[in-house]
């Protein structure tokens, strides 16, 4: 189960709308509850996308992004507990690109949270939030609760 904050949502949708028609990005910094599959996000951190010549389709997270971001949600007592990214006038279901990448960084382990926003004409339509395991994608239930400390 992944927990957004409220605000780390409205950054999402922020981001997403003002990136329109390009596919933005960026890592969801909170906690993992021990002992559960339950990932509480307390912020959402924007990040570059550095695929210019496939925007509208593809991301491709800027590897000094993540690590500057990493870095202070550690400092913070935060970790990085997954990543967004938009589908404009797409569902926001993974893609077979998401799932490869998704894979190769994860193998056998289960995944961070990955959570797709559906951006069409300019406005967030919806948001489903998957987890890789085994080489495939679950979809996971999403709640909105304040983050707690």
């Amino acid at each position: 189960m992944l927990i957004l904050d409220p605000e780390a949502e409205n950054a999402m949708r922020d981001h997403t709308e003002s990136g329109y028609p390009h596919e933005v990005c960026g890592l969801l910094l909170g906690r993992c509850d021990a002992g559960s599959e339950m990932r509480r996000v307390a912020e959402a951190r924007p990040a570059a996308n550095l695929n210019l010549e496939r925007a509208a389709d593809r991301y491709e997270l800027s590897p000094a992004d993540f690590l500057r971001i990493e870095r202070e949600a550690r400092s913070r007592e935060l970790e990085v507990v997954g990543v967004y990214h938009s589908h404009p006038d797409h569902p926001s279901r993974p893609s077979e690109t998401d799932r490869l990448r998704a894979e190769e960084i994860w193998q056998s382990s289960e995944s961070w949270s990955y959570l797709i926003l559906e951006v069409a004409s300019g406005g967030m339509a919806s948001r489903r939030s998957w987890v890789l395991k085994q080489g495939i994608f679950a979809e996971e239930e999403i709640q909105v609760l304040p983050f707690r400390r």
